[in-house]
């Protein structure tokens, strides 16, 4: 039976492959740690990735290939992040051998249903009118490359992918690639990083090729196969149609390895009645602040940015308010996930009435909706990750916290007194409003630390630097990413200095 799994796992990877760029691990990690018992034991996850890195190399290079034959690989803005990722691929292998199964088998499994989710909702990740071709190298382009180069770089040794999906994003985001460049060149990319990364793991434990020799074969060909066959189909079809399958496979396999893997043991009545309660006490809570909020915008006549902020708070309070009333971290996981998809349809229903543009006063067409399903997704991951698999929830509270309070500070008083701008982002942010996010951070951050225990010391030096870097980062993110680029990267300086 298991080389059925063998053979779904490969042909799932090579479709994810050469539909978006996705490394095999995304699909291969969790079928074969779930449904595979061969792959159990404390090992069974880093054999796995290791196997999934193998089939990446031919996948990857007939994916890059079918690509470069209609053009759509781009080196030329891609080399810095392909040094670095290069560079840090090792470290990640060596660091994930130490670290085992708890950490590399759970996060492959929520990064598969994520990414799901994330191709429903957008699956043209292009930006319009804008192509690599177009976009200079400039310095604030080498500093996302560096940045999320390393980071990516750690995660394709650590968390055992090519690192595509990751790829995917900052090529379109941040550096202006179509969709179907950035496949392209991340395949590229891939197929080096997935040789280096496999033969790390190999090095370390040789057992991969010695005693599964026969899995490994078996699924570089189906997965190599696969990858080509999809390839070929994704560059004769549009983008939204190859993000929109995509997302629906991943979504619905993400789905069942994680039931799999977390709760097919769990007492269902038990799990539904304390979501009921904590849903509960988030409509009480709802109903409570929008009435206070409303009440303040008419008495005091607010708007514009206050009232933003006004809005702002509410919105990240609602995710601790389920966190802290919950005792199992799958509740406001699960929460954010129900939130997300009831509010989004009805913000699309009334997008276009008056009083919704009045009471929320947008920047740009769609912002309230984007922003919903940055912070609510982004809060699904940070709270599966970090108190799910981690078992650090005053982690999440603390880089919530240093977000939304941060953000706040650095909106408010960079707008009023903001006089210095910093010269990246068009120059839209200042010194002012950047000083004020780190000192509210830091307070943040050490207040909530210390209130769970943590010695005041200790709290201080975590805040001294988490609050240094979610600084840094707020002010290179762009376009509204801050929601999850500051409270990721925040989440995990504080994870480390609290080991």
């Amino acid at each position: 039976m298991e080389y059925f799994w063998y053979i779904v796992a490969a042909a799932g990877a090579g479709i994810g492959t050469g539909l978006a760029g996705l490394s095999a691990a995304t699909v291969m990690v969790p079928i074969l740690i779930v449904l595979c018992p061969s792959f159990g034991g404390y090992y069974g996850a880093y054999q796995a990735t290791a196997i999934a890195l193998a089939s990446d190399i031919l996948g990857s290079a007939v994916t890059s290939y079918t690509y470069a034959k209609n053009k759509n690989i781009d080196l030329k803005h891609g080399w810095v992040m392909m040094a670095c990722i290069i560079a840090l691929s090792s470290v990640g292998s060596y660091v994930a051998y130490i670290v085992g199964n708890v950490v590399l088998g759970g996060f492959t499994l929520f990064l598969t249903f994520c990414i799901g989710i994330r191709f429903i909702i957008k699956p043209d990740t292009s930006k319009k009118g804008a192509s690599a071709s177009n976009v200079r190298l400039g310095l604030k382009e080498i500093i996302i490359s560096i940045f999320f180069g390393l980071t990516i770089g750690f995660g394709t040794g650590f968390v055992g992918t090519g690192g595509g999906m990751m790829m995917l994003v900052v090529f379109t985001a941040f550096l202006g690639y179509d969709l179907k460049s950035a496949v392209g060149t991340s395949t590229f990319i891939m197929t080096f990083t997935a040789l280096i990364g496999f033969v790390a793991h190999s090095m370390i434990n040789p057992a991969i090729i010695l005693e599964r020799w026969n899995v490994l074969i078996l699924c570089i060909i189906v997965a190599t196969t696969a990858s080509l066959i999809s390839a070929r189909f994704a560059n004769r079809v549009d983008n939204k149609t190859v993000g929109l399958t995509t997302g629906i496979i991943l979504t619905i396999l993400g789905a069942c390895m994680i039931y799999l893997n977390y709760f097919v043991d769990m007492q269902v009545p038990v799990m539904v009645s304390e979501i009921l309660y904590t849903l509960g006490i988030l409509i009480v809570f709802l109903i409570v602040a929008v009435a206070f909020a409303l009440l303040l915008f008419k008495i005091f006549h607010i708007g514009g940015e206050v009232r933003r902020k006004i809005l702002h708070t509410i919105s990240f309070l609602i995710i601790l308010v389920i966190m802290i009333t919950s005792t199992h971290w799958y509740v406001p996981a699960i929460i954010c996930i129900v939130f997300t998809v009831v509010v989004y349809p009805i913000l699309c229903f009334f997008e276009n009435h008056p009083l919704y543009k009045d009471l929320f006063q947008q920047r740009n067409n769609g912002e309230v909706k984007k922003s919903l399903i940055l912070l609510f997704g982004n809060a699904t991951v940070l709270i599966s990750l970090f108190w799910g698999i981690l078992g650090s929830e005053i982690t999440v509270i603390a880089s919530i916290l240093a977000w939304g309070l941060g953000d706040e500070a650095a909106a408010l008083i960079g707008k009023s007194y903001g006089k210095h701008h910093i010269p990246i982002n068009d120059h839209k942010k200042t010194y002012e409003g950047s000083i004020a996010m780190c000192i509210v951070a830091f307070i943040a951050i050490v207040i909530t630390l210390y209130v769970g225990h943590v010695s005041l010391l200790k709290s201080v030096l975590v805040a001294l630097v988490g609050s240094i870097g979610a600084t840094i980062i707020e002010a290179i993110s762009i376009k509204g990413y801050d929601t999850v680029t500051v409270s990721f990267m925040t989440s995990i300086i504080i994870f480390i200095m609290l080991q």
